[in-house]
């Protein structure tokens, strides 16, 4: 689904959603239908910083404090997310993908390995990337879009079943029949819809 370059924000109260289980997917559902209608999460570059954030990609794996022109990161964010949609949804076709805008997400991706180990905490490994650069930035989901795409098995890589939704989710469960985005959201919606079907029938 080409999705256009200029969404209007989400209505008031609704959050981005993290359903995809896996973070590429993530990525790819901070565009959403959430009321019928299709809006982008990602209105600024704090919109950006707040959702990386939230996925568990704070501030402290840069290596300083991000300098960046003001909309750029929401620009680079963007880039990436559509160039990633393109590639998980030809990948999903069984067709071939140009990786050409990943790669250049990929080539900021210098980083190394610091262990932390706080009192009372076990020892763990943070990534530290040496640019603070928007595309370095965003180079950690870059690699596990990349990862997605090469280890991901396909047939698990799903869109929500109901016709009015457009997010993506990994089908991670013991019997692989995963149809929705969320029970709570699409599962019940279609529940209510057929009930109605039949009362109507």
């Amino acid at each position: 689904m080409p999705v256009p370059s200029s969404l209007p924000p989400p209505p008031s109260g609704h959050q981005p959603y993290f359903v995809g289980d896996h973070p590429a997917l993530d990525l790819l559902n901070t565009v959403a239908r959430p009321e019928g209608v299709t809006v982008d999460f990602w209105q600024s570059d704090a919109d950006v910083e707040r959702w990386l954030e939230q996925a568990g990609y704070g501030a402290g794996a840069s290596g300083g404090t991000a300098r960046y022109a003001r909309g750029e990161l929401l620009a680079e964010a963007r880039r990436l997310r559509e160039a990633v949609r393109a590639l998980v949804e030809q990948r999903k076709a069984g067709r071939r993908g140009d990786p050409a805008v990943l790669n250049e997400f990929l080539r900021e991706a210098s980083s190394y390995a610091q262990l932390a180990w706080a009192r009372g905490a076990a020892p763990h490994l943070v990534w530290t990337y040496a640019s603070t650069a928007p595309r370095a930035r965003l180079a950690p989901l870059a690699e596990q879009a990349a990862e997605l795409l090469v280890e991901g098995d396909f047939a698990l890589v799903r869109r929500c079943e109901h016709p009015d939704c457009i997010l993506w989710f990994y089908d991670r469960t013991k019997s692989h029949k995963r149809r929705w985005c969320s029970m709570a959201v699409c599962g019940n919606r279609h529940k209510v819809a057929e009930f109605r079907r039949r009362q109507q029938a």
